[in-house]
């Protein structure tokens, strides 16, 4: 009963014609800002800031507006990334792998649609779950302590070779790459340069978001050129779109699991939606087998990561509010802009002010319904971007890369060093090296590093700490037994033919070679 009287009172502010239209505006923009490549949740979020309080909006208004960019973002990340293989953030990364393979077999329509109902599916189950066990589930986080956490990344970067390639050696050297360039930048402890080689551009490391256009948008377009258009995803002929109900219906258990797993995940502080859509690309792809396909543009596994980083979205909210400990990096722009509009996020926050709580709540649930109705029934727009020929369409992307990010970063030494990542995400392309593990090494790295660095500060060097508890211990076997089953797996799978098959082999026609980046 006291959730329902304060879900009347989130709706009572939320439905009133300010709020509402708030709301709207903030899809309309965190969708865009979720398309272009590049830009992501924090950066749509961290420039609307000065537009908040120049319209002077009081706290709930602004975390209305602010967080409806955030769940717009992540809804429109998918865009590019089904349509120019180009994420628009770092979560919709996983959606690449099969969202891109779909557009290419003329599927783009239905990829965009079930993705935009994945994407409802986790947000508005992460809504929910936020207002009916945000405090109980804020709890778990505390289970968790440095030795857990370096496992679970230890556990993620372990089972990338059954993920992003065919090839675990290429992986695992991906891995590494990725993990080599996280360590670019001052040391966190002592303060002295590693692996700047005395460029003082590099002191503050890598950023991500000059990565990630790099190796995706710029690779993309070196590709482009090389093969003269042959091949390109980009101008890719549609007949029409359609909802496919039945691709809707057999991917149901799928959003549900990825919608609870990546909530769980974006209850964690610090795992994020990147994490996320990670975990439940990998669940449904061992779910489904080394017959499910993945990777070569199945439905399951374009809703899996959708669902996924939708819900651990919503979820990053769970630490932020009842504990005052942002999930991500999007709510840690949100948490400094309550903490300058002098609200205290923490447990005292639904007692003290349930108006900004539960009206935040409430057009989160609003705003969710608003998201299926822009990226569902308007799905035909977003589609009409492959109609644009590529001669035009990759020119905008490169000058929107350009200026996207110099005015993030303001460096010429950045745009030099996108390119360079370009030349890289064209090289590995060429030699089928995945790009998703040095995207994730460089993401998670700082992270990673951190938590074993506090592990062995809290047990004065003792290495037995890491395996301290049943969670670290578990996540540890996880990880090891995701490194070596697919090993014996492929050796298992793979059985001498029999004549009949091996005839059947000779006079059928060989299927086509498959990306694997």
């Amino acid at each position: 009963m006291d959730i329902l009287s304060n879900l009347a009172l989130g709706f009572s502010i939320a439905l009133s014609p300010w709020t509402l239209m708030l709301a709207v505006i903030g899809c309309f923009i965190g969708t865009i800002v979720g398309a272009l490549p590049g830009l992501g949740p924090s950066n749509g979020v961290a420039l609307l800031i000065p537009i908040t309080f120049s319209m002077g909006l009081d706290a709930t208004a602004a975390l209305v507006l602010l967080t409806s960019v955030y769940y717009g973002a992540m809804y429109g990340g998918r865009i590019s990334s089904i349509l120019l293989n180009i994420p628009g953030d770092e979560p919709a990364m996983m959606t690449t792998l099969d969202g891109y393979p779909m557009a290419r077999a003329g599927r783009a329509g239905d990829a965009l649609v079930i993705s935009g109902v994945a994407s409802f599916v986790g947000a508005l189950f992460a809504t929910i779950a936020l207002a009916l066990v945000a405090p109980m589930l804020a709890r778990v986080a505390y289970l968790f302590g440095p030795a857990e956490y370096f496992a679970l990344y230890l556990l993620a970067f372990s089972t990338l070779g059954g993920i992003a390639s065919k090839n675990q050696a290429k992986a695992a050297l991906a891995s590494a790459i990725g993990l080599g360039i996280a360590m670019i930048g001052l040391d966190n402890s002592s303060g002295f340069p590693r692996f700047t080689g005395g460029n003082l551009h590099l002191a503050d490391g890598v950023d991500f978001l000059v990565a990630i256009v790099g190796l995706f948008a710029v690779s993309e377009v070196f590709v482009f050129i090389e093969s003269h258009g042959k091949g390109s995803a980009i101008g890719v002929k549609l007949d029409r779109v359609t909802i496919p109900w039945r691709d809707i219906w057999v991917t149901r258990w799928t959003m549900l699991r990825s919608s609870v797993l990546g909530f769980i995940a974006g209850v964690l502080p610090g795992a994020g939606a990147s994490l996320g859509s990670f975990l439940t690309y990998m669940m449904e792809k061992s779910i489904a087998g080394p017959k499910g396909g993945f990777g070569t543009g199945v439905v399951k596994g374009v809703a899996a990561p959708e669902a996924g980083n939708n819900s651990a979205a919503g979820g990053a909210l769970v630490p932020m509010l009842t504990l005052g400990v942002p999930g991500s990096g999007t709510t840690a722009v949100l948490l400094a802009v309550l903490m300058t509009l002098n609200i205290t996020p923490g447990p005292t926050l639904f007692a003290n002010r349930p108006d900004v709580v539960w009206g935040l709540i409430a057009s989160l649930l609003i705003a969710n319904f608003v998201l299926l109705l822009m990226n569902v029934p308007l799905v035909k727009i977003f589609v009409k971007v492959l109609s644009v020929p590529a001669n035009l369409l990759l020119p905008g992307v490169m000058m929107v890369s350009f200026v996207g990010i110099y005015s993030l970063t303001g460096s010429y030494f950045d745009l030099l060093l996108m390119v360079a990542f370009g030349v890289m995400g064209w090289l590995f392309r060429k030699l089928d090296i995945p790009t998703v593990p040095v995207i994730l090494g460089i993401l998670l790295g700082n992270a990673m590093e951190n938590n074993l660095r506090q592990a062995m500060t809290l047990s004065n060097g003792e290495w037995q700490y890491l395996f301290s508890s049943g969670i670290s211990i578990t996540l540890w076997s996880a990880a090891v037994l995701g490194f070596v089953a697919p090993l014996f797996l492929r050796r298992i799978i793979k059985r001498p033919a029999t004549p009949m098959e091996a005839m059947g082999e000779h006079e059928g026609t060989p299927p086509p070679k498959q990306r694997t980046d």
